[in-house]
C-alpha cells in the first residue's frame, strides 16, 4: 500500500479533459510496469523523482490500485523505484551495475516466440563456433548423450524441450566461457514456452521432427569436426527453420512475422511528477 497523504501533489497532467488512458492488455500490471520501467529507463523519470500516487496511477490508465501495486512491486524488485515510509515511491538513484531483464510479455505471446528465437539466434551461432573450438572430449559425449536423450523423448511422446535445452546448455558450457552459461539460464526460463510451442508444432508432422534430429546432428557433427564456421552456419539455420517450421504449421502468420518487430506500444499518458529538491 503506497501512502500518499502526504506526498507532494502532482502537476495536473495526470488527467487530461478526453478522460484516462486506459491499458489494454490481459496483463495490465506487466504492462504498466513495462510503462513505467522504460520512463524510467529512458529520462522521462530522473532519480529522486517522485512516482504519482497510487490513485493517480489507477485514475491515467482506467486500472485498479491493485494493478498499480503489482506494477510498483516489480519496478522494486528492479530496483528502479523505493518506497519511503509517509512520503511515497521515487526512482532510485542509477545502479553501476544493472541486472539483466526481459519484458515480461516474452512470456505471454506468439508473436514474442519469434523475437526469442531471433535473440536465440542472434547467440547461438557463436557459441556453437566458440565450442567447436574449445569442447572437450567430456563435453562432446555429453552432447552425443542429449542427442540421445532428446530421440528417447520422442519416441516417448514427450515434448523433449528440457533434453533440448540441455543439448544446448551443454554445447554453451564448451565454450569454456560462464557468462554464456549464466546468460543460457537466464534464457531458459524463457525458452521453454517458447520450445513447447515450436515443439508442439513439430510434433504434428514427421517431416518435421526428422529435420531437428537432422538439424540437431549437424550442429554436432560441426562442433565435433572442429569447424568453428559450420557450427556457427547449422546453428543459425537451425533458428531460422525453426522460425520457417512455425510459419509453415500456421502458429505464426507470415504477416504477424513479418510485423514482429514492431508491436503496438502503450500509452505514455503518465502525470508529470515533482523533482523534490
Amino acid at each position: 500500500m503506497l501512502h500518499s497523504s502526504t506526498v507532494l501533489q502532482a502537476e495536473p497532467r495526470s488527467a487530461t479533459p478526453a478522460g484516462p488512458t486506459r491499458l489494454v492488455s490481459a496483463r495490465l500490471s506487466d504492462q504498466l510496469a513495462a510503462l513505467l520501467g522504460e520512463l524510467i529507463e529512458s529520462g522521462g523519470l530522473q532519480p529522486g523523482d517522485r512516482l504519482p500516487t497510487e490513485q493517480q496511477l489507477a485514475f491515467s490508465h482506467g486500472v485498479s490500485r491493485t494493478v498499480v501495486r503489482e506494477a510498483v512491486h516489480q519496478l522494486r524488485s528492479r530496483q528502479l523505484v523505493l518506497s519511503r515510509q509517509g512520503s511515497g515511491v521515487y526512482v532510485a538513484p542509477r545502479p553501476t551495475h544493472q541486472p539483466l531483464a526481459f519484458d515480461p510479455a516474452v512470456l505471454g505471446s506468439v508473436q514474442a516466440v519469434v523475437h526469442v528465437v531471433e535473440v536465440r539466434r542472434a547467440l547461438e551461432g557463436e557459441i556453437a563456433a566458440l565450442a567447436a573450438e574449445r569442447a572437450t572430449r567430456a563435453q562432446l559425449a555429453e552432447m552425443r548423450r542429449s542427442l540421445k536423450a532428446i530421440d528417447a523423448a520422442a519416441a516417448a511422446g514427450h515434448d523433449g524441450v528440457l533434453e533440448d535445452l540441455a543439448f544446448h546448455r551443454v554445447i554453451g558450457e564448451a565454450t569454456g566461457n560462464p557468462q554464456f552459461r549464466l546468460l543460457l539460464g537466464f534464457l531458459e526460463q524463457y525458452l521453454r514456452e517458447s520450445m513447447r510451442i515450436t515443439r508442439g508444432n513439430e510434433a504434428r508432422r514427421l517431416d518435421f521432427m526428422e529435420a531437428v534430429r537432422g538439424e540437431h546432428r549437424a550442429i554436432f557433427d560441426a562442433i565435433a569436426a572442429r569447424d568453428p564456421a559450420a557450427a556457427r552456419r547449422t546453428a543459425r539455420e537451425h533458428m531460422t527453420l525453426g522460425e520457417q517450421r512455425l510459419v509453415e504449421g500456421g502458429v505464426i502468420p507470415l504477416l504477424h512475422r513479418k510485423a514482429a518487430a514492431s508491436p503496438p506500444s502503450a500509452s505514455k499518458s503518465i502525470p508529470t511528477p515533482r523533482r523534490t529538491r
